[in-house]
């Protein structure tokens, strides 16, 4: 029986797929994880439990956050529940106002910023801008095109047939139009329409062939014309679907009755969309157009203008972007959701963008050794940590790109394109993370549980979720002030110390011995489940042999509680074994090398050889592990 000894020296290919279990070849599986749950993994290759979720407050429902970063000083989260929006500030409330997004469209809203001002736009809603005036004071407003000598300067559109044609009854004052087929609704009423290039305003609907008008601009004669359009975003037609700032251009993409166009505005004139004569500066529009359906799904200003829609990603190129030298490319042909709002972000360059088929997650990155866009899938390996997405952001500082699930948990990807890292985790909760936003350098999440949906923020001071830090000068045993964990099963820690889990009644927890500082919060258990030891990453293995471990030497940095299952039942630390401490140093923590004996015969290639897996409320980092081991 040949003794072998394995050293795994780094997580940074995360937790893979199950699927992968033969393929000791791919230097993933060397790097890889048969689980990691409730675990960061760093760029550098350790793990470590995830930081707590810190409770700020309970939200009016489920929603979706926003962020609004006026500088770096200021530094806003915007909570968008049904027709209502909540401003925080530094985890306080500041101001809230009314809004027209239902709790049903709230997932569908997309937006952009331009200095305190933050434009959101719907399909089936008049888009928004929303201002701040001061931290209390913010308002929301329609947008408002150029109006000049009574025409706006707003993009227009013939929605009917090229061959019906629209007859004016005088060219001033309140006329009559009548079209030559079906042509008005209702809801055409207040909307712009332009004759000859001449504007004139339906103020009321008289049937579907005709209506009344004021005409804004002299109309050019009395005679039937077909050439007429009508404004490309009402009530009648929709609204746009996305938008963002491009070149000093406001870009719009898409509306509900016109999901395939694209719209720029006039350089350095936002709300001017007049095509003019085609010079450099004048508004531009144009349609995608192709062998598939391109509803635009949003648009991305990078190192091109991106086009993400529901089959297929383009790229607009031009520098600067005019009228003259615009190009439209397909890049790839993957497409993105249609039924909800997943904005792609921008990581080191590239996009990340969430794909329609929604077990992926896209990297968009421009080649120069193709001169194109690629479009690789970064969950290849890990296809069962997704399951439709819903929204994402990216902790920078951290190298964490979280993704916010259908299924209420966040999967996370440490990003280190430099490094070739690209490392999967899981984590989950009591609740349902329904939506995300990195705001500052915080990572704020909105997360429905048993009691309400709550706004609560990743904190790395603490080891629980929805938890609340609290101190007194005089040690107390009842803390109150946790009305939201009403009836909940919560973990404390109290001046350092684990408690017996305790029931929060009343709003408040009473401890059996007074404390002057107190953690108190919803438990959650992390999991790093190694994966079984490869026939190729052992000498003189073969597939189907047993493998018995003997020894187990984990490398650990500032941990202070450890519970570690070797094969006959879990050692928990920092509790004895064998009148032995496996960890002998007290919080904040112990770190360097640890030896734990294990015992048992496995069958070789299906079960792996160690399990880790522990509630307590403490830190915990694993930088590496080096098994010994026997081979039958």
């Amino acid at each position: 029986m040949p003794r072998v000894q394995h050293t795994k020296t780094s997580f940074t290919a995360g937790e893979i797929s199950p699927r992968l279990l033969g393929r000791g070849d791919l230097t993933a599986y060397e790097n890889g994880a048969a689980k990691l749950r409730n675990v960061f993994i760093h760029p550098t290759g350790g793990v470590t439990r995830r930081a707590g979720l810190a409770y700020v407050d309970t939200a009016r429902g489920d929603g979706r956050l926003v962020a609004f970063e006026f500088n770096t000083q200021q530094a806003y989260l915007l909570v968008f529940t049904d027709l209502f929006a909540d401003v925080y500030r530094d985890g306080a409330k500041v101001a809230g106002f009314a809004t027209p997004w239902t709790a049903a469209q709230v997932s569908q809203i997309n937006w952009t910023q331009s200095a305190d001002t933050l434009f959101v736009v719907h399909p089936q809603v008049p888009p928004k801008k929303i201002g701040r005036t001061s931290d209390t004071v913010w308002t929301i407003d329609d947008w408002a095109f150029l109006e000049k000598d009574g025409r706006i300067y707003q993009p227009t559109h013939k929605f009917a047939d090229e061959a019906l044609t629209l007859t004016p009854s005088a060219t001033t004052g309140t006329v009559t139009l009548t079209a030559s087929a079906d042509a008005f609704q209702p809801a055409h009423v207040g909307t712009r329409l332009r004759l000859q290039n001449k504007e004139v305003e339906v103020t009321a609907f008289t049937s579907a062939t005709q209506v009344q008008a004021l005409v804004k601009e002299t109309l050019a004669g009395t005679t039937a014309t077909r050439d007429w359009e009508e404004q490309a975003f009402s009530s009648a037609r929709g609204w746009p679907t996305s938008a963002v700032f491009h070149q000093d251009r406001l870009v719009i993409g898409g509306s509900r009755d016109l999901p395939n166009r694209l719209w720029l505005s006039k350089s350095a004139d936002l709300f001017n969309f007049d095509l003019g004569t085609g010079l450099d500066d004048e508004a531009i529009e144009f349609a995608i157009l192709s062998d598939q359906v391109n509803a635009i799904r949003a648009v991305f200003s990078g190192r091109h203008l991106q086009v993400f829609t529901s089959g297929a990603e383009w790229m607009v190129t031009g520098d600067p972007l005019t009228p003259a030298n615009l190009q439209l490319r397909r890049q790839t042909r993957i497409g993105s959701p249609v039924d909800r709002t997943v904005p792609p972000r921008d990581v080191d360059g590239a996009t990340l963008f969430a794909p329609r088929d929604d077990a992926a997650l896209r990297e968009f990155l421009f080649t120069d050794l193709e001169q194109a866009y690629q479009a690789a899938d970064l969950a290849l390996l890990a296809r069962h940590m997704l399951a439709t997405p819903r929204d994402q952001d990216f902790d920078n500082s951290n190298r964490l790109f979280h993704i916010a699930m259908d299924d209420g948990n966040l999967a996370t990807v440490t990003v280190f394109r430099a490094e070739k890292v690209t490392a999967w985790s899981r984590q989950e909760t009591q609740g349902q993370v329904r939506s995300l936003a990195m705001v500052g350098a915080k990572v704020y999440v909105l997360v429905t549980r048993a009691n309400g949906t709550f706004i609560e923020v990743f904190d790395e001071t603490l080891n629980m979720d929805s938890g609340l830090t609290g101190a007194d000068a005089t040690p107390k045993t009842t803390w109150s002030g946790l009305a939201h964990l009403e009836g909940e099963t919560v973990k404390i820690l109290a001046d350092g110390a684990v408690h017996d889990d305790g029931v929060v009644s009343g709003g408040a927890i009473t401890l059996n011995q007074a404390a002057s500082s107190v953690q108190i919060g919803l438990g959650y258990t992390h999991t790093v489940e190694p994966l079984p030891p490869s026939v190729l990453a052992v000498r003189n293995s073969s597939q189907g042999g047993r493998v018995r471990p003997i020894r187990i030497v984990l490398r650990l940095q500032n941990t202070s509680a450890l519970r570690l299952d070797t094969g006959r039942g879990y050692v928990e630390v920092p509790f004895k074994r064998f009148g032995a401490s496996i960890l002998d140093s007290p919080p904040p923590g112990f770190t360097g090398d640890k030896a734990i004996g294990a015992f048992g015969w496995k069958p070789g290639g299906t079960e792996p050889l160690w399990r880790i897996e522990q509630d307590t409320p403490l830190p915990f980092t694993l930088l590496s592990v080096t098994t010994e081991m026997n081979l039958n």
